[in-house]
């Protein structure tokens, strides 16, 4: 009988262990995987970035858990010798329709702590990157890289080592509620444990409504592709650019990622993807496709955002139309530039209305906690996510006293 159980070994679950453990090292906590290691999905395939927490609503979830997980993460890496780089970014206006969005996205960064911000013009622009054109820009210098598989592994690594139990390969498929506690079936035994907490990713829906959960939402999974540049041209991009994002939807964009070894990443896009841990475009998943498609809230986006949608798997399918979307902030970037990379997968909660939930969402049930939306940046925010279930756990659960 464990005090705990946490379902899910990417970075948030790894977080959200770290996190307990560190306040209530008496309790015995026991974190099971369905994957054969840690970081398989979402947190091995996102681009690395370390995100200054720019873009988010003041006093949102999203917002104070990524300002503090930035220092938490920056202090992690340092005291366990986890390469990093705060490089910064730059922020690039293509067009006048851009420009309004440029400096409310400014204004937010202010009021969400960031401290020296630069406004660029077109000169000041090409100084950070030469090959860089815009009519207007921004400098964030708190943007960084990271490896978070790298970071997932020396957590998992800690965690054992204070004496948190950790199982891979082993597929959480029922949940049952008994007096005390709660059972966990699995595809190779059974768990128990007094309390339970799911940071199931892309299955965290499901997992929630195993545990009973009466869900206004579900997991649509939204495909990113990369390019690489090429060695030739990785010389275009110094650090980090990206483009102003649409304010009305979750995205960040088409941009370009230099990485810790010297490669740059562009991309990725957001298409709708017919299987959640499919990183192949022809990937298709029944049972996936069903759950999304079946949703109200899937053909009102689908209604909504029909021109943005077929622009995003043009760009999937054309390796012109990636070019041109590139080209927009370096205009000469070329074909011979850019080659095919990775994908990731987002796990996307959707409303019935059609929504895409901007904010991070953390429901509790009986006794049982589920992160049921944390899309980016949770990699970043992962250690403060943690703290923020923490705190929640120790206002809903019942944990033993020390010994």
């Amino acid at each position: 009988m464990y005090d705990l159980i946490i379902v899910g070994a990417g970075i948030v679950g790894l977080g959200t262990a770290y996190a307990i453990q560190k306040h209530h090292p008496h309790l015995r906590i026991c974190l099971l995987e369905k994957e054969t290691g840690p970081a398989v999905h979402q947190t091995g395939h996102n681009s690395g970035v370390i995100h200054s927490g720019l873009y988010y609503k003041p006093g949102s979830i999203k917002a104070q858990n990524c300002a503090a997980g930035r220092h938490q993460l920056e202090q992690f890496a340092r005291e366990h010798n986890i390469p990093f780089d705060i490089c910064g970014k730059i922020l690039v206006a293509t067009n006048e329709r851009e420009l309004p969005f440029l400096e409310t996205i400014a204004d937010r960064g202010r009021k969400n702590g960031l401290n020296g911000l630069v406004p660029l013009d077109p000169d000041t622009i090409r100084e950070h990157e030469p090959h860089c054109q815009g009519l207007a820009g921004l400098y964030v210098p708190q943007t960084g890289i990271i490896d978070f598989s790298q970071v997932s592994r020396t957590l998992v690594d800690v965690l054992r080592g204070v004496g948190v139990d950790i199982f891979f390969s082993k597929s959480v498929f029922k949940i049952i509620h008994e007096e005390g506690g709660v059972t966990l079936h699995t595809n190779a035994e059974s768990f128990q444990a007094r309390h339970l907490i799911t940071c199931g990713g892309l299955q965290c829906d499901r997992l929630a409504q195993e545990d009973g959960c009466n869900l206004d939402l579900r997991i649509v999974p939204f495909r990113g592709d990369y390019y690489e540049l090429t060695e030739k041209a990785q010389h275009k991009v110094r650090h980090l650019i990206y483009p102003v994002p649409d304010p009305d939807l979750p995205f960040l964009g088409v941009h370009f990622t230099r990485m810790l070894d010297g490669c740059v990443e562009c991309g990725p896009n957001a298409v709708f993807n017919f299987k959640r841990e499919s990183y192949s475009k022809t990937g298709f998943s029944i049972r996936d496709t069903y759950s999304a498609l079946s949703f109200p809230g899937t053909w009102r986006l689908f209604k909504r955002e029909w021109k943005y949608g077929l622009d995003e798997y043009k760009r999937a399918f054309s390796k012109k139309a990636f070019l041109t979307a590139l080209q927009k902030m370096i205009p000469d970037m070329t074909m011979d530039d850019i080659s095919p990379g990775r994908a990731g997968v987002r796990a996307q909660a959707l409303d019935r209305n059609g929504h895409l939930l901007d904010d991070f969402v953390i429901e509790h049930r009986l006794n049982s906690i589920h992160v049921l939306n944390a899309p980016s940046p949770a990699a970043t925010a992962a250690l403060a996510i943690g703290d923020t279930i923490r705190e929640l756990a120790e206002k809903e659960f019942t944990f033993p006293s020390p010994p």
